[in-house]
């Protein structure tokens, strides 16, 4: 299937997906980042996109905590105010589980038609689906720009692999190395890439026979912040009923271990010195030994040639 314009049904024309397809000379990566409430983050997540990516867009869900304004501060205090456009979704979403599934897929209050209204503004050859909540690593910085003109050569999915990182405070954090989660962040701006509806949120469909590779393990982490309820975006936690989600049931699991002072197997604590908060003492390389079992500069080598068997 190839995607089609979607109004939705609600009959909120400015809502009303109507795709992008990137010209000629339209080459290059815009990263698009659904938030809602992430000024917290955004300080560690946005200055990385801003400097790997040619543009990122944010589109922001009535957010009340000032989201846009931190966000337009630091692209102006990164001298990148022109590569950021900020958008606003002013509608209630669906939370995961339950309530995505009963919400229809054309309603604005579908997660599927707030994925396809947010991507249908990319102008770009490629896609970087990014979370508010997530950083790119020094290294993960340096692949990201290398991928920026070798992925012209070839239509490819990039798989990256995500690692959660819950923060109790300035100084300490503790990263959860006993889980990564794989999926797609990166695929080509075409009609036949568009979000489709699953069980429990939205899903990437793409052409069955697309090439996927993947980013070495130390390219990004998730933030979770200790002090706050990271699971108001699913209509319930009983994760355990399904096999779907065992990636939330290793989470839900982790957050209230070391809420009550457990360390589960697989979780390591990181504690900064106090010259640098630990969210960017985190980013350096010297981290991926908790994670990899290849040096560094061999995943790097398999990277690059992957990308060019692939564009042969």
């Amino acid at each position: 299937m190839m995607r089609t314009d979607i109004p939705n049904r609600e009959g909120e024309e400015a809502f009303n997906v109507h795709w992008t397809d990137p010209g000629p000379d339209a080459a290059g990566v815009t990263s698009v980042l659904r938030v809602k409430n992430e000024a917290r983050s955004l300080p560690w997540v946005l200055p990385g996109l801003l400097r790997v990516t040619d543009h990122v867009i944010l589109v922001d869900n009535a957010s009340d905590d000032g989201t846009p304004d931190v966000a337009s501060r630091i692209a102006q205090e990164n001298d990148a105010s022109e590569k950021l456009t900020v958008f606003d979704y002013p509608f209630s979403i669906a939370r995961c589980g339950a309530e995505h599934l009963a919400a229809p897929g054309d309603s604005v209050h579908s997660l599927t038609h707030f994925y396809n209204w947010s991507f249908s503004h990319v102008k770009t050859t490629y896609c970087m689906k990014w979370d508010g909540d997530m950083v790119l690593t020094e290294d993960g910085e340096t692949y990201i720009e290398h991928l920026r003109w070798q992925l012209e050569a070839a239509d490819v999915v990039v798989q990256i692999p995500r690692y959660a990182v819950y923060i109790e405070s300035d100084d300490v954090a503790y990263l959860d190395a006993g889980a990564a989660h794989l999926e797609a962040w990166l695929w080509p701006n075409k009609p036949a890439y568009y979000f489709g509806k699953a069980f429990d949120w939205e899903i990437l469909v793409r052409p069955p026979s697309t090439r996927v590779m993947r980013l070495p393990p130390w390219t990004v982490f998730e933030l979770k912040w200790l002090d706050t309820d990271e699971f108001t975006n699913w209509t319930d936690t009983d994760f355990k009923q399904t096999e779907r989600l065992g990636r939330k049931t290793r989470e839900w699991a982790v957050f209230n271990a070391i809420r009550g002072g457990d360390m589960p197997p697989g979780v390591h604590r990181i504690e900064s010195a106090g010259d640098r908060h630990v969210i960017e003492l985190l980013r350096g390389s010297e981290f991926a030994r908790y994670v990899d079992k290849e040096p560094l500069a061999a995943l790097a080598g398999k990277v690059q040639r992957a990308l060019f068997e692939r564009a042969r």
